[in-house]
């Protein structure tokens, strides 16, 4: 298999914004309790806090975490979380079907987030809660005026306000699984008024609508009418997916190939979105241009067991997220913010038991991108052997990305090599300047594509670096089958 990559490092698409590295946590099944919070236990602090799932978390370089929810927000009160522990109420939890105790709430989730150094981002209840509800969050957390919810926080402990800046206007809204589902003119007239609420309480607040999680025909007159009624006043528009190798998902069952080919279906509904919205502003004559937040993405489809989720990747899963990576670059223009679905224990990078955790297979992609990516993405363009599936014809074997660093002209090449078997002979050439003399290659790999780290082999699927020659205008790589590759290299 012959492929060539070309990179002309002037070539740009936009900056690259970090919060695509951002995370979710919902109040669902082993997330919170038992995943980043769990008190009595020996890998814990005085705090509850699970310090080893602190650590690897902070390796994946979060710059922005969701909360509460998810399909939970849409019936959270979010006073059952504030206050003395032992006041607190308990709830059951219609989404999940699960006793909620609310031992962890607002303040410890806005403490965690700034040991992890991450914002915080939440969502209000836009479900069985209401506007008075929601803005008063807001002011809970924000307000610095002597107000009684002021002085409720501080009562609580937490003289200086939170400084949330991020604020999601439901979840989900157009599912009908979800406690206050609303049809499109319902969410876009409610959508107006909890932000008109929530601007006027604290104007510095950066919105998210929940655009569009069911990808049927509603979901074009979805977002047209959110953007009719409330353009000036939406910061983000927030899209979801998940995806998976199985017919359920609809995708063709344990099809690699097809799983592969999951890429053509991120790009539709990146480009589409990106369409809806391009058109609307022209329309409405808007100065700014609107982002798309992925705040929920991720693998998922072999658990579906109510309140656990606890899903175990594998090599393809793995490849799978180093894709979406390669299509939030690509799409950098729009996609300012992506959270995957979730952090802990629930279809997450990392696995805990009472004695510690495990690294999942996905944990390495999202690692690697995060640590390596530039600030800017650039334009590639990339040839080579193709692949077909039932559904789509003559797909490039290589799902490819780049960026630069600008300040230090250093440039990272994302390949993501889709063939279960081949090699991939690949020339990268750089069409302006010359490649340094030496440069960082990172390779995930795993004997298969099936393999998968557990607690029994926690290093089936792993990262292997090494240092490659460069110098000249063209660089040799061979990628192994089923890989994600990544070549980090300073140019001139």
């Amino acid at each position: 298999m012959t492929h060539r990559v070309s990179i002309d490092p002037l070539r740009t698409i936009a900056p690259i914004d970090r919060n695509v590295f951002g995370g979710f946590a919902e109040h669902l099944g082993r997330c919170i309790y038992g995943g980043i919070y769990e008190p009595g236990s020996p890998l814990a602090d005085g705090t509850g806090v699970r310090t080893d799932v602190l650590e690897a978390l902070k390796r994946l370089r979060m710059p922005v975490i969701r909360y509460p929810g998810g399909n939970y927000v849409s019936g959270y009160r979010w006073r059952d979380g504030v206050g003395p522990r032992e006041e607190r109420q308990a709830r059951m939890d219609l989404a999940w079907h699960d006793l909620e105790p609310n031992t962890f709430g607002t303040n410890e989730f806005v403490d965690y987030c700034r040991r992890l150094g991450t914002e915080p981002y939440l969502a209000v209840n836009a479900g069985d809660g209401g506007m008075r509800e929601a803005r008063d969050w807001l002011e809970y957390c924000n307000g610095t005026k002597d107000t009684a919810l002021v002085k409720l926080r501080r009562q609580h402990g937490y003289e200086a306000p939170h400084q949330v800046k991020y604020w999601g206007i439901g979840n989900e809204v157009d599912g009908p699984w979800q406690i206050g589902f609303k049809t499109p003119e319902e969410y876009a007239r409610a959508y107006t008024e909890y932000a008109k609420v929530m601007k006027w309480t604290d104007p510095s607040v950066q919105l998210l609508a929940s655009g569009v999680s069911l990808w049927t025909t509603s979901w074009v007159e979805r977002v047209q009418l959110l953007m009719e009624h409330a353009a000036k006043l939406i910061d983000y528009m927030a899209i979801h997916w998940y995806v998976g190798n199985n017919a359920e998902r609809g995708y063709r069952d344990d099809d690699f190939a097809s799983y592969m080919a999951i890429s053509e279906h991120m790009e539709d509904m990146l480009s589409g979105t990106e369409g809806i919205l391009r058109a609307m502003s022209s329309a409405l004559k808007l100065k700014r241009e609107i982002p798309i937040a992925v705040d929920e993405w991720n693998v998922w489809y072999r658990v579906h067991n109510e309140g656990k989720l606890e899903e175990v990747y594998n090599l393809e899963d793995a490849m799978v997220v180093a894709m979406h990576f390669n299509a939030f670059f690509r799409h950098a223009k729009s996609v300012k913010m992506a959270n995957i679905a979730q952090i802990v224990n629930v279809i997450a990078p990392v696995m805990t038991r009472p004695d510690g955790l495990v690294l999942q297979s996905t944990f390495h992609p999202f690692e690697l991108y995060a640590s390596t990516a530039g600030d800017t993405a650039l334009d590639v363009h990339w040839d080579g052997d193709t692949f077909s599936t039932p559904e789509f014809a003559a797909l490039r074997v290589l799902d490819v990305s780049a960026t630069l660093d600008q300040a230090g002209k250093r440039l990272a090449i994302y390949l993501v090599n889709r063939s279960q078997g081949e090699t991939a002979e690949t020339t990268l050439e750089l069409q302006r300047g010359r490649f340094a003399d030496e440069g960082e290659l990172h390779v995930i790999n795993g004997p298969d594509v099936k393999a998968a780290n557990t607690f029994d082999t926690p290093d089936a699927v792993g990262v292997r670096r090494s240092r490659v020659a460069g110098g000249g205008t063209t660089l040799e790589l061979a990628l192994e089958p089923h890989s994600v590759t990544a070549l980090v290299i300073d140019v001139a």
